[in-house]
Protein backbone atom coordinates (compact mmCIF):
# COMPACT_ATOMS: atom_id res chain seq x y z
CA UNK A 1 0.00 0.00 0.00
CA UNK A 2 1.20 3.43 -0.94
CA UNK A 3 1.53 6.20 1.17
CA UNK A 4 -0.96 8.21 -0.72
CA UNK A 5 -3.10 5.49 -0.65
CA UNK A 6 -3.06 5.51 3.49
CA UNK A 7 -3.63 8.86 3.91
CA UNK A 8 -6.47 8.66 1.88
CA UNK A 9 -7.38 4.76 3.50
CA UNK A 10 -6.99 7.16 7.94
CA UNK A 11 -6.62 9.85 7.27
CA UNK A 12 -10.03 11.01 8.77
CA UNK A 13 -10.23 7.79 10.79
CA UNK A 14 -10.14 9.16 14.15
CA UNK A 15 -13.76 11.18 13.14
CA UNK A 16 -15.34 7.97 11.86
CA UNK A 17 -14.29 8.69 7.78
CA UNK A 18 -12.26 5.39 6.13
CA UNK A 19 -11.18 2.20 7.15
CA UNK A 20 -12.58 1.14 10.39
CA UNK A 21 -9.58 -1.87 11.29
CA UNK A 22 -6.66 -0.29 12.15
CA UNK A 23 -3.30 -1.97 11.26
CA UNK A 24 -2.08 -4.96 13.49
CA UNK A 25 1.00 -6.07 11.43
CA UNK A 26 3.98 -4.59 9.53
CA UNK A 27 3.18 -1.43 10.80
CA UNK A 28 4.88 1.55 8.66
CA UNK A 29 5.89 5.03 9.40
CA UNK A 30 3.35 6.58 6.91
CA UNK A 31 0.77 4.48 8.88
CA UNK A 32 1.70 6.46 11.88
CA UNK A 33 2.53 9.71 11.09
CA UNK A 34 -1.22 9.55 9.35
CA UNK A 35 -3.07 7.75 12.06
CA UNK A 36 -1.61 9.82 14.48
CA UNK A 37 -2.14 13.25 12.80
CA UNK A 38 -6.01 12.19 11.96
CA UNK A 39 -6.51 12.00 16.38
CA UNK A 40 -5.10 15.83 15.78
CA UNK A 41 -8.07 16.27 15.12
CA UNK A 42 -10.23 15.87 18.60
CA UNK A 43 -7.30 17.65 20.17
CA UNK A 44 -7.61 20.70 17.72
CA UNK A 45 -11.33 20.44 18.32
CA UNK A 46 -11.14 20.07 22.06
CA UNK A 47 -8.86 22.64 23.13
CA UNK A 48 -10.57 25.51 20.26
CA UNK A 49 -13.68 24.60 21.69
CA UNK A 50 -12.69 25.15 25.65
CA UNK A 51 -10.63 28.49 24.35
CA UNK A 52 -13.67 29.85 22.59
CA UNK A 53 -16.37 29.35 25.00
CA UNK A 54 -13.76 29.77 28.40
CA UNK A 55 -12.58 33.15 27.38
CA UNK A 56 -16.11 34.90 27.20
CA UNK A 57 -16.74 32.43 30.26
CA UNK A 58 -13.70 33.68 32.21
CA UNK A 59 -14.47 37.38 31.42
CA UNK A 60 -17.63 37.15 33.67
CA UNK A 61 -16.39 35.25 35.96
CA UNK A 62 -13.91 37.45 36.87
CA UNK A 63 -16.01 40.71 36.71
CA UNK A 64 -18.46 38.42 39.71
CA UNK A 65 -15.62 38.06 41.65
CA UNK A 66 -14.75 41.96 41.26
CA UNK A 67 -18.98 42.38 41.89
CA UNK A 68 -19.38 44.19 45.11
CA UNK A 69 -22.27 41.96 45.40
CA UNK A 70 -21.03 39.66 47.89
CA UNK A 71 -22.93 35.89 46.78
CA UNK A 72 -22.17 37.10 43.46
CA UNK A 73 -18.43 37.68 44.53
CA UNK A 74 -18.16 34.50 46.55
CA UNK A 75 -19.78 31.92 43.96
CA UNK A 76 -16.97 32.96 41.55
CA UNK A 77 -14.43 32.41 44.05
CA UNK A 78 -15.93 29.11 45.20
CA UNK A 79 -15.97 28.16 41.64
CA UNK A 80 -12.53 28.99 40.94
CA UNK A 81 -11.10 27.86 43.97
CA UNK A 82 -13.14 24.00 43.34
CA UNK A 83 -11.60 24.16 39.35
CA UNK A 84 -8.34 24.98 40.57
CA UNK A 85 -7.83 22.98 43.50
CA UNK A 86 -8.34 19.60 41.63
CA UNK A 87 -6.68 18.12 38.94
CA UNK A 88 -7.93 18.09 35.55
CA UNK A 89 -8.02 14.69 35.26
CA UNK A 90 -9.89 13.97 38.23
CA UNK A 91 -12.80 16.15 36.62
CA UNK A 92 -12.62 14.03 33.36
CA UNK A 93 -13.74 11.45 35.59
CA UNK A 94 -16.15 13.09 38.32
CA UNK A 95 -17.69 14.91 35.35
CA UNK A 96 -18.49 11.47 32.87
CA UNK A 97 -19.55 9.94 36.40
CA UNK A 98 -21.97 12.84 36.90
CA UNK A 99 -23.62 12.80 33.07
CA UNK A 100 -23.51 9.03 33.41
CA UNK A 101 -25.43 9.26 36.87
CA UNK A 102 -27.88 11.87 35.27
CA UNK A 103 -28.27 10.06 31.81
CA UNK A 104 -30.06 7.35 34.18
CA UNK A 105 -32.80 9.67 35.19
CA UNK A 106 -33.19 12.14 31.67
CA UNK A 107 -31.90 10.65 28.82
CA UNK A 108 -31.12 13.70 27.36
CA UNK A 109 -27.79 13.97 29.08
CA UNK A 110 -26.75 10.76 26.78
CA UNK A 111 -24.80 12.73 24.28
CA UNK A 112 -23.08 14.19 27.36
CA UNK A 113 -21.15 11.06 28.39
CA UNK A 114 -19.80 10.77 24.55
CA UNK A 115 -16.00 12.79 24.80
CA UNK A 116 -17.10 15.39 21.80
CA UNK A 117 -19.49 16.86 24.29
CA UNK A 118 -19.02 15.64 27.87
CA UNK A 119 -14.91 16.40 27.72
CA UNK A 120 -15.07 19.84 25.94
CA UNK A 121 -17.17 20.69 29.00
CA UNK A 122 -14.76 19.36 31.67
CA UNK A 123 -11.91 21.37 29.49
CA UNK A 124 -14.08 24.57 29.07
CA UNK A 125 -15.08 24.56 32.68
CA UNK A 126 -11.16 23.91 33.45
CA UNK A 127 -9.92 27.01 31.62
CA UNK A 128 -12.58 29.41 32.60
CA UNK A 129 -11.58 29.39 36.00
CA UNK A 130 -7.94 29.39 35.60
CA UNK A 131 -7.90 32.34 32.87
CA UNK A 132 -10.80 34.14 34.91
CA UNK A 133 -7.73 34.25 37.62
CA UNK A 134 -5.31 35.77 34.57
CA UNK A 135 -8.03 38.47 34.07
CA UNK A 136 -9.12 39.04 37.72
CA UNK A 137 -5.71 39.89 38.43
CA UNK A 138 -5.57 41.99 35.01
CA UNK A 139 -8.73 43.63 36.49
CA UNK A 140 -7.13 44.71 39.36
CA UNK A 141 -3.50 46.04 37.54
CA UNK A 142 -5.91 48.65 35.44
CA UNK A 143 -4.24 51.77 36.18
CA UNK A 144 -6.89 54.01 38.14
CA UNK A 145 -5.79 57.00 36.00
CA UNK A 146 -7.16 55.16 33.07
CA UNK A 147 -11.21 55.02 35.36
CA UNK A 148 -10.81 58.46 36.30
CA UNK A 149 -9.62 59.99 33.36
CA UNK A 150 -12.76 57.99 31.85
CA UNK A 151 -14.85 59.15 34.24
CA UNK A 152 -13.71 62.58 33.58
CA UNK A 153 -14.98 62.25 29.92
CA UNK A 154 -18.46 61.30 31.32
CA UNK A 155 -17.84 57.70 30.43
CA UNK A 156 -19.51 54.96 32.90
CA UNK A 157 -21.34 51.29 32.48
CA UNK A 158 -20.77 49.45 29.82
CA UNK A 159 -19.15 52.59 27.40
CA UNK A 160 -16.66 52.85 29.64
CA UNK A 161 -16.29 48.84 29.97
CA UNK A 162 -15.82 49.03 26.30
CA UNK A 163 -13.93 51.21 25.33
CA UNK A 164 -11.58 51.31 28.50
CA UNK A 165 -11.70 48.44 31.00
CA UNK A 166 -12.04 45.74 28.26
CA UNK A 167 -9.06 46.51 26.30
CA UNK A 168 -6.91 47.59 29.19
CA UNK A 169 -7.53 44.26 30.72
CA UNK A 170 -7.05 42.21 27.53
CA UNK A 171 -3.90 44.04 27.10
CA UNK A 172 -2.64 43.48 30.28
CA UNK A 173 -3.42 39.32 30.64
CA UNK A 174 -2.67 38.75 26.78
CA UNK A 175 0.62 36.85 27.86
CA UNK A 176 -0.36 34.87 30.63
CA UNK A 177 -3.39 33.59 28.84
CA UNK A 178 -1.74 32.67 25.88
CA UNK A 179 0.03 30.15 28.12
CA UNK A 180 -2.88 28.93 29.66
CA UNK A 181 -3.98 28.79 25.82
CA UNK A 182 -1.34 26.72 24.98
CA UNK A 183 -1.78 24.30 28.31
CA UNK A 184 -5.37 23.48 27.50
CA UNK A 185 -4.06 22.62 24.09
CA UNK A 186 -1.89 19.67 25.70
CA UNK A 187 -4.40 19.03 28.19
CA UNK A 188 -6.23 17.86 25.74
CA UNK A 189 -4.37 14.43 25.55
CA UNK A 190 -6.11 13.60 29.01
CA UNK A 191 -9.73 12.61 27.51
CA UNK A 192 -9.50 9.53 26.10
CA UNK A 193 -7.03 8.30 28.89
CA UNK A 194 -9.72 9.14 31.70
CA UNK A 195 -14.01 8.34 32.43
CA UNK A 196 -15.14 9.41 28.23
CA UNK A 197 -14.30 6.03 26.43
CA UNK A 198 -13.11 6.74 22.80
CA UNK A 199 -15.84 4.58 20.85
CA UNK A 200 -15.05 2.48 17.74
CA UNK A 201 -11.26 3.18 18.21
CA UNK A 202 -11.97 6.96 17.47
CA UNK A 203 -9.48 8.54 19.79
CA UNK A 204 -7.14 11.58 19.81
CA UNK A 205 -3.62 11.45 19.09
CA UNK A 206 -2.39 10.53 22.26
CA UNK A 207 -5.01 7.24 21.67
CA UNK A 208 -3.13 6.07 18.47
CA UNK A 209 0.34 6.63 19.69
CA UNK A 210 -0.40 4.99 22.60
CA UNK A 211 -2.28 1.72 20.05
CA UNK A 212 1.40 1.97 17.91
CA UNK A 213 4.03 1.92 20.83
CA UNK A 214 1.86 -1.33 22.55
CA UNK A 215 1.57 -3.09 18.52
CA UNK A 216 5.46 -2.20 17.64
CA UNK A 217 6.90 -2.13 21.67
CA UNK A 218 9.21 0.41 20.36
CA UNK A 219 7.44 3.61 21.84
CA UNK A 220 10.24 5.88 20.46
CA UNK A 221 8.61 6.49 17.00
CA UNK A 222 4.87 7.39 18.29
CA UNK A 223 5.83 9.58 20.83
CA UNK A 224 8.15 11.93 19.03
CA UNK A 225 5.73 12.00 16.15
CA UNK A 226 2.88 13.05 18.64
CA UNK A 227 4.96 15.50 20.18
CA UNK A 228 6.32 17.25 16.15
CA UNK A 229 2.32 17.61 16.04
CA UNK A 230 2.10 19.25 19.48
CA UNK A 231 5.01 21.65 18.70
CA UNK A 232 3.51 22.51 15.66
CA UNK A 233 0.37 23.33 17.10
CA UNK A 234 2.22 25.29 19.61
CA UNK A 235 3.99 27.46 17.14
CA UNK A 236 0.76 28.30 15.75
CA UNK A 237 -0.99 29.57 18.84
CA UNK A 238 2.63 31.62 19.63
CA UNK A 239 1.94 33.23 16.45
CA UNK A 240 -1.80 33.82 16.55
CA UNK A 241 -1.83 35.24 19.91
CA UNK A 242 1.01 36.68 19.28
CA UNK A 243 -0.54 38.88 16.28
CA UNK A 244 -3.49 39.50 18.67
CA UNK A 245 -0.97 40.67 21.10
CA UNK A 246 0.85 43.20 18.88
CA UNK A 247 -2.78 44.54 17.54
CA UNK A 248 -3.90 45.22 21.37
CA UNK A 249 -0.49 47.15 22.27
CA UNK A 250 -0.47 48.95 19.08
CA UNK A 251 -0.43 52.35 20.73
CA UNK A 252 2.12 51.77 22.45
CA UNK A 253 6.04 52.75 21.59
CA UNK A 254 7.74 49.17 20.30
CA UNK A 255 10.32 49.43 23.25
CA UNK A 256 6.98 49.58 25.60
CA UNK A 257 5.64 46.34 24.22
CA UNK A 258 5.22 43.71 26.24
CA UNK A 259 6.10 40.46 25.00
CA UNK A 260 5.07 36.82 25.17
CA UNK A 261 6.67 34.36 27.75
CA UNK A 262 6.52 31.06 27.39
CA UNK A 263 6.23 29.11 31.02
CA UNK A 264 5.42 25.80 30.65
CA UNK A 265 3.52 24.57 33.66
CA UNK A 266 4.67 20.69 34.71
CA UNK A 267 1.40 20.13 36.75
CA UNK A 268 -1.47 21.90 37.04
Amino acid sequence: MSCLQTVADYGLRSIGIGERLLPRADITLCEQVTLIGSGMLWNIYFGLLAILFGFFSATGLALAKNSAYKPLRKAAEWFIFIFRGSPLFIQFFFGYFLFLSLKQSFPLFDAFTSAWIGAAIVLWLNTTAYSAEIFYGALQSIPKGDIEAADAYGLSGWKRFRRITWPTLLRLAWPAYTNEAIFIFHSTTLVFFSGFPALQQKGDALYYASYFADKTFNPFIPYPILAGYFVCVTLCIILSFGAINRYLNRHLPSSKRPRLRLRPQVIR
